[in-house]
Order: C-alpha cells, then structure tokens, then sequence
C-alpha cells in the first residue's frame, strides 16, 4: 500500500527506529529523535564471503523529511530503477558523485590558482608579484573560482576577462588571461587538468599598449626638478625620500623597503638583498658623498627603527608606495610628467647621453637582469669599479643640475 501524506504527519517517534514503507522498495525510516530518512531497499548482483554469484540487498539514502517530499522521494527512486534497469548500482554511483564533487571543490580554480601563489611564496619571488597575483585571482574568482579548473572552457575564460576589456581595462583583461594560463599550466603539472584553455584565446582582446612611467629625460628640466625638490616643505623624511631617488635611482619598492642593516657606511654600499630585489639576486648601490651625507642626516630621523623610511603611522612597517608620487604632485608635477619610477629612467637616458659609461655598466646599476646566465654572472662583478666612478659622477652632475650652472648639452647616441 503506498504511503500518504497524512500518514507521514501522524508518524510519532518510538524508543527504536521504524518503518513507513511505500511502494517499490521506497520507504521512510522515523528515528526515535523524530527525523525521518527517506530510503530505497534493493537488490543486485554481487558475490558472498566464498565468491559465489548471488543477489545482495542494499539500500540507498534519499534525504530527509520534510526537506525532500514524498514526490520528490519517489523521482528519485524511480531514477535509481532506472539505473538497476542498467546494471549500475545507484547506491555505488551516489558515492562516486559525492567523491566527484569534493574533488572538483578541491581542484577549484580559486583553489589550485591559491596553491599556484602558495607555490611562488614558497620559491621565494618578489612580494609585490605574489600580491598582484593575489589580486589577479580576485579580478577572475567570480567568474570561475568554484569552477572545476579541468572543467573549463575557452569561452567561460574569454568572458570572465572580456567585462574589463570592454570597460576600457584592457591591462587588467590580459594580465588576467596571462595569470590563468600559469594557473592552468600548473593544474597541468600537477595531473589536475588536461589542457589549457587560454591557449586558444591568443588575439581575443583588444591588443594592450603598455604605458610607460613619466619621466623628465632633459637636463635642463631636471635642474629644475631638483630645485623644487629641495624646496620641499612637507615631511623631511619624504623630502630625503625624493633626493635619494634621483641619486641611486633604484625601484621605488626598493627604496621604500630599504632597513639600516643593509647600509654599510664605512665601505659606501647598500646591500639590497636579493628578496627584495625583482630579480631576486642581492644587488649591491655604491654611494657617493651626497647620498651617504643624507643618510646620515636622516639616520638623526628614523634610525631608531629598522626601516630608512618609516611609515608615518608606525616604525614596524615602511612608508606608503604613494607617498613620493604624492610628494611630486604636491610640488606641481603630474602623472603624465614626472613619476617615483621615472628617476631611473632619467638616469637611464642621461647616463647614456653622457658617453662616459659603458652601457653594461648602467644596465648593472638599474639592476636590469640579463638572460643570459653566464653573461649575468660575469657582468655583476666586471663593472664594480666603474659603477662606483658612476654613482660620485652621477651625484656631482646632478648638483650642477640643481644649481642652475651652464650645461655642456650631453651626446646623443646617433
């Protein structure tokens, strides 16, 4: 006799567990804690303890009361008849499903591209690459963190970075193409994925001018730059901030990050270690008589802490990576003129211009990395000398520079 509703509504809870059975092996188990299970009895072929062919009865659960109804119980049977119909045991099949799916959890995209990030910590790279990645994982996980990453299809990647395109972010819809395929190129390796789904997107987007960082590359405005940064009138800590980064012309993460450890003023050094550096090799910066006079007058500032430059808030972390850009607003110059990043390449060019270094030399103290594995190893010991000669002539030019003195027009590389 098939069971009612009425009959489920009226089922009291006993001391032990009972049935209300339905039809075709369907029926309801009530515990005595009151919950009722739906379940399925069925038989299928199997073996017994000696090996021999025979029917065994198993039984397959099919949620709870009243959350799965006596409908939805009953569609759920006959689709598990209509898997015995088959020969696939449903029950088997249930557990394989639920295995499935705690994998493909596990194997997410957010997921593995995590452990890719986790990874490269691990490696030992650059901070600021593993927080962009970080932040590139959050520009794609809407669109595709939970999904499977064997799962996904070329077009499911086309739209998750197609949206920034057409809004004009076209940076951030390559940068996020490219960090899925290492993504995908690590799932790979790790036997979690097959392919990789963005190799067939080549040409997709809109093609992505990179923009440079600002830069004054004529002396004549770089004197004047000097002067106004002398004429600073904010903090002096960020003043020096500004001075230094015309003189050693390093990344502007570095010189942010830079600690008093790492400064040996009696051999006119800083020793940038290499987990800080982009390249991820220790990169030695000679200093000349101006940057070491400086340091010293800031030293009288913030050499109580660990970092040359401070944040203003607390001595336990470095100054803001806006805080030069900010300075150089506050003194008239724009975006589009002058950046914290564009001190190197206004040493770059000058440099150059000047026919006085040898171009090996300079790329060595823009702490540029050479691919060439041998050549690199050569050349970070080769030119010590000349680069010390560079950074005295580099500091002495520039304080021609700021005074506004006659300037021999340097020579320009035909």
């Amino acid at each position: 006799m098939a069971l009612s509703i009425n009959a489920i509504r009226n089922a009291k809870p006993t001391a032990k567990p009972y049935k209300l059975a339905d039809e075709k092996g369907l029926f309801l188990l009530v515990q005595p804690s009151g919950g009722m299970l739906w379940r399925m009895k069925f038989r299928i072929d199997g073996r017994d303890a000696d090996g021999n062919a025979k029917k065994v009865e198993k039984k397959l659960g099919l949620g709870t009361y009243p959350e799965v109804s006596l409908k939805d119980a009953r569609a759920s049977r006959d689709g598990a008849r209509a898997l015995l119909a088959k020969g696939i045991d449903p029950a088997e099949k249930k557990r394989r499903d639920v295995h499935i799916a705690k994998v493909s959890a596990a194997n997410s995209f957010a997921s593995v591209a995590q452990s890719y990030i986790d990874k490269c910590k691990r490696e030992g790279r650059a901070e600021a690459t593993t927080t962009k990645q970080e932040w590139l994982l959050k520009v794609l996980e809407r669109a595709i963190g939970q999904r499977p990453v064997s799962e996904i299809e070329p077009f499911e990647m086309l739209e998750a970075v197609r949206k920034y395109e057409t809004t004009g972010r076209t940076e951030t819809a390559h940068r996020g193409l490219q960090f899925a395929s290492q993504v995908f190129r690590y799932a790979i390796a790790n036997q979690l994925a097959a392919s990789d789904p963005t190799r067939d997107l080549r040409g997709a987007l809109t093609s992505h001018k990179s923009k440079h960082h600002a830069a004054i590359l004529e002396p004549k405005k770089a004197g004047e730059l000097l002067r106004a940064m002398d004429g600073y009138d904010g903090s002096p800590v960020t003043k020096i901030a500004l001075q230094l980064s015309a003189l050693l012309f390093v990344r502007p993460g570095e010189l942010r990050h830079a600690e008093w450890s790492e400064i040996d003023v009696e051999a006119a050094v800083w020793r940038i270690p290499g987990d800080k550096m982009k390249g991820r090799i220790e990169h030695v910066v000679p200093l000349a008589t101006q940057s070491l006079a400086l340091l010293e007058y800031l030293r009288g500032l913030t050499g109580d802490g660990n970092f040359v430059f401070p944040s203003i808030r607390t001595y336990a972390r470095p100054m803001s990576e806006n805080t030069v850009n900010a300075a150089l607003r506050r003194l008239g110059y724009s975006g589009d003129e002058m950046t914290a990043h564009g001190f190197r390449a206004m040493a770059s060019t000058l440099l150059n211009e000047s026919g006085k270094w040898s171009p090996d030399a300079i790329e060595r103290a823009l702490a540029h990395k050479d691919k060439d594995a041998v050549r690199a190893a050569y050349h970070r010991g080769a030119h010590w000398q000349e680069r010390v000669e560079m950074a005295q002539w580099w500091g002495d030019y520039l304080d021609t520079l700021r005074t506004g003195a006659e300037i021999i027009p340097l020579r320009r590389k035909v």
